[in-house]
């Protein structure tokens, strides 16, 4: 029987190593993805089975990594392997098109059950998540309580990449478009957020889970901004 093919993503190059060991026995690992944008490449051009990947990756985080997979390839399923614990984040995997959620921590004991899971067109979300967010979970589709804010796709890789740290010269280089229209997004998006500093900013991104940090590490980019020439 041909074994299925699993595409890894995790920025972290041990949990990267750790998955794939935990994986390559039962199944074929197509390729592995340090970033969000290198992951959806690599799944329009491999179109695996399974793609095992992280909320928190830079240049597209992994709900939006998400969204962009199941468009360009409908019959490969998602498993998000996470350190959130929070509802809202499984919701908005599920909201994006993942069919599994499993914790880093407890990976080694349910990561393989939930990759067969997927495989057989089951839904899986450990005991413990699914007691927790029982009520957040079936909400399918509808606008997180902490987001009622609608933001476009190109306004949410802006605001990853802002919350990065990154200028507007790099982001624009990253995106393939002009300086101005990195401008332009940016000031859309502190008028529609409702902010007006880089730092707030960050912190909207970090409540998002676009980003990990906390409010020193959305001053650090703040600062990192003020500085560009």
């Amino acid at each position: 029987m041909k074994r299925a093919w699993i595409l890894v993503a995790d920025d972290h190059p041990m949990i990267l190593e750790g998955t794939k060991a935990l994986l390559h026995h039962r199944y074929e690992i197509a390729g592995t993805a340090q970033t969000g944008k290198q992951l959806v490449d690599a799944a329009a051009q491999l179109k695996p089975d399974v793609v095992v990947l992280d909320i928190s990756m830079p240049l597209l985080n992994g709900i939006d990594a998400t969204r962009q997979i199941k468009k360009l390839s409908p019959a490969t399923k998602v498993v998000v392997q996470t350190m959130h614990s929070n509802a809202v984040y499984v919701r908005k995997a599920l909201d994006a098109g993942a069919s599994a959620y499993v914790l880093k921590s407890s990976a080694a004991e349910e990561l393989l059950s939930a990759v067969d899971a997927v495989l057989k067109g089951e839904t899986y979300i450990p005991a413990q998540l699914d007691g927790r967010t029982g009520e957040a979970i079936p909400q399918r589709g509808s606008r997180s309580s902490r987001s009622p804010i609608d933001l476009t796709s190109r306004q949410r890789q802006i605001l990853q990449l802002v919350a990065e740290g990154r200028h507007n010269k790099e982001i624009a280089w990253i995106l393939h478009v002009s300086v101005r229209t990195v401008e332009f997004h940016r000031a859309r998006l502190m008028s529609k957020i409702g902010v007006t500093s880089v730092a707030e900013l960050t912190r909207f991104a970090m409540q998002e889970g676009l980003v990990e940090g906390d409010d020193r590490a959305a001053d650090q980019t703040a600062n990192q901004d003020n500085t560009e020439s």
